[in-house]
């Protein structure tokens, strides 16, 4: 299956090409590189010994989406490509509502025009706001509680809409809780340009000398240690999560959602202790105000994955950790 892989030289994106690969599809890369690196295709290709093709683009360029499309004569689209920082969109929330929401838009109408009615979505636990309960299930309400997370929600009801008005079309909503870890090479990993948004990549940084010390924004919340917390899933264990729901045929058609998480939720201090138990290296920390938009603890309930994809995480908090540790140390700068 050729498969339209948007945002895909990002990291989660990137990591899907690799299992996309091992499975025997043919990923095509579309990526405006605004938080990546065109670098990442050699990555790939030094892997898995495939160079997949990849245009730099706009998801909110209708007519060049149409184009590669129908170029390349593809199947299915997974749609990664958005801004992702929760705080960034509390401050610039038109930018995420533009991007995010305008740029989804824009590739279903060239994905209608081409004929293209596949859709894997990367979606967000982020959909479901302070949860009324933990571990969270899909009958969870959905209420976001930042603009990040509403976009996402946006997002789910235009495929949802849009299911319901054409029975051609086949939508998969992946709710997915924190990606971290790397590819287990330690020849692809969490690339962010510039201050990462995101615990794990910022950890690893302050690890090899390129931050002096992490931030932890929240010390009071009524957790194990005041810390927040949350439900950290291994980027291949996420990337196998969307080939599953690609070559799922549970539902021929319509609009399904689901959560991609461990079920185990972890604090804040407890990753940091994690990753110094396997790199062997004291993280400095300073504690700090919460940040608009955040929330104490949220963590899956990931029995649908596995009863409807037959999926279910594989990697546990220390193989998460180590490949983190070995791609860092691999490229300190980056790549």
């Amino acid at each position: 299956m050729k498969v339209l892989v948007t945002g895909g030289m990002g990291y989660i994106g990137s990591h899907t090409c690799l299992a996309l690969l091992e499975a025997g599809h043919e990923p095509v890369i579309f990526d405006n590189l605004s938080n990546s690196s065109a670098l990442v295709l050699e990555q790939i290709a030094k892997i898995s010994g495939v160079k997949p093709a990849f245009i730099e683009g706009d998801i909110r360029n209708t007519d060049k989406l149409y184009q590669v499309l129908t170029g390349y004569q593809c199947d299915a689209v997974i749609h990664f490509a958005a801004l992702k920082a929760v705080g960034e969109s509390t401050e610039h929330p038109l930018r995420y509502y533009d991007n995010n929401v305008a740029g989804s838009l824009s590739l279903l109408r060239a994905m209608d025009r081409a004929a293209v009615r596949r859709i894997v979505f990367s979606s967000s636990a982020t959909v479901y706001g302070d949860p009324d309960y933990i571990p969270i299930d899909e009958a969870h309400p959905v209420r976001a509680t930042n603009p990040y997370g509403w976009s996402k929600v946006m997002v789910e009801q235009q495929l949802s809409d849009l299911c319901g008005s054409d029975p051609r079309w086949q939508a998969t909503s992946l709710r997915y809780f924190n990606p971290i870890g790397a590819h287990e090479s330690g020849e692809l990993g969490d690339n962010p340009l510039g201050v990462p948004n995101n615990l794990m990549p910022y950890i690893a940084q302050v690890a090899v000398g390129r931050r002096a010390k992490l931030e932890i924004f929240g010390a009071d919340y009524p957790t194990v240690d005041g810390t927040g917390v949350r439900d950290y899933i291994h980027v291949m264990d996420l990337a196998a999560g969307h080939v599953k729901a690609l070559d799922n045929d549970n539902h021929q058609s319509g609009f399904f959602a689901c959560n991609l998480g461990t079920g185990t939720g972890y604090s804040v201090l407890q990753m940091v202790a994690a990753f110094t138990a396997v790199s062997g290296v004291q993280i400095p920390c300073e504690i700090k105000s919460r940040r608009p938009g955040d929330i104490s603890s949220s963590f899956a309930d990931p029995g649908l994955a596995r009863r409807i994809l037959n999926w279910q995480s594989q990697r546990d908090l220390t193989s998460m950790a180590a490949d983190i540790w070995r791609w860092q140390t691999n490229y300190p700068a980056g790549i």
